[in-house]
């Protein structure tokens, strides 16, 4: 073995260079390329492209008569590789900014938002004439700022008075019930069927959301000269609103003839306990 200056050849090595291992994109990375220039939300698919390759979201374009990147014709070409790449990536909640921490794959987003519980929450009384959106702490002050007219009655059982049944044409009768720390909207909403025929609806939604909503039972009793008809049933959370219940006679559903055998003089009482689930 040669030595020099006492020190073992054998001994002296080569310092390795650090390798950096090799990684891809980051998932963030990735969504980022789907981000539509207008509105900012993300390109999923069905994704279609523009002549030199630009994407644009399927919401914005419906609105748009040339691409928003290079002014060129949009036309219908599919981006498949992009709708692929799409596939392995998970996308953040619409709601991300409002708190909602969730990704998800882009065929369950869409679902997801719409009953996401940081989605806006919309205005609970009936009607399409109040635009209003905002927080849920936000709703009672909005009712009470913007709706003064509906009563509010303190109390687990409360007598919800509809009163002039007999007008005509659709309409909506409104209460709030205060209890256990909530609130709870009581609608009562009669629409005009077929050659004249009204159907009656009752309903209670909490002021809060579906898990709160699960918490509670509400029972909704019509009483009169030996006569009683009742529903039992959890709220609804304003999130679902009461539209779809009522489409799917998921309320306390009654006709006119019925509304009259419990009516007096055009008035209509109905009795509204609320309890917790034990």
């Amino acid at each position: 073995m040669n030595r020099q200056n006492g020190v073992s050849q054998s001994s002296l090595k080569t310092p390795r260079l650090g390798v950096v291992p090799q990684t891809g994109p980051s998932n963030a990375d990735l969504t980022s390329i789907f981000e539509c220039p207008v509105c900012f939300d993300f390109v999923l698919p069905p994704i279609l492209q523009c002549s030199s390759g630009h994407l644009v979201c399927s919401n914005c374009r419906p609105k748009l008569t040339c691409c928003p990147t290079c002014r060129g014709p949009l036309g219908s070409i599919r981006n498949l590789a992009m709708e692929k790449v799409a596939s392995t990536v998970t996308f953040p909640c619409k709601y991300v900014t409002s708190g909602c921490e969730v990704t998800l794959p882009h065929t369950e987003k869409a679902e997801h938002e719409e009953s996401c519980e940081f989605r806006p929450y919309s205005c609970p009384c009936p009607g399409a004439s109040c635009k209003w959106q905002g927080s849920l702490d936000a709703v009672m002050p909005h009712l009470m700022h913007t709706h003064k007219s509906i009563t509010t009655l303190q109390g687990e059982d409360i007598v919800f008075l509809a009163t002039d049944i007999n007008l005509p044409g659709a309409v909506d009768w409104v209460m709030m019930q205060s209890c256990f720390g909530h609130h709870f909207m009581l609608v009562l909403e009669k629409q005009e069927k077929y050659e004249g025929h009204q159907q009656f609806y009752a309903i209670v939604q909490l002021i809060g959301t579906r898990k709160q909503a699960e918490s509670f039972i509400y029972r909704l009793e019509l009483n009169g000269s030996r006569r009683r008809l009742a529903w039992e049933a959890t709220p609804r959370s304003i999130h679902e609103g009461i539209a779809s219940a009522i489409l799917n006679s998921d309320c306390l559903v009654f006709d006119a003839n019925i509304a009259h055998l419990f009516a007096d003089n055009g008035n209509l009482g109905i009795n509204v306990t609320i309890s917790m689930v034990s």
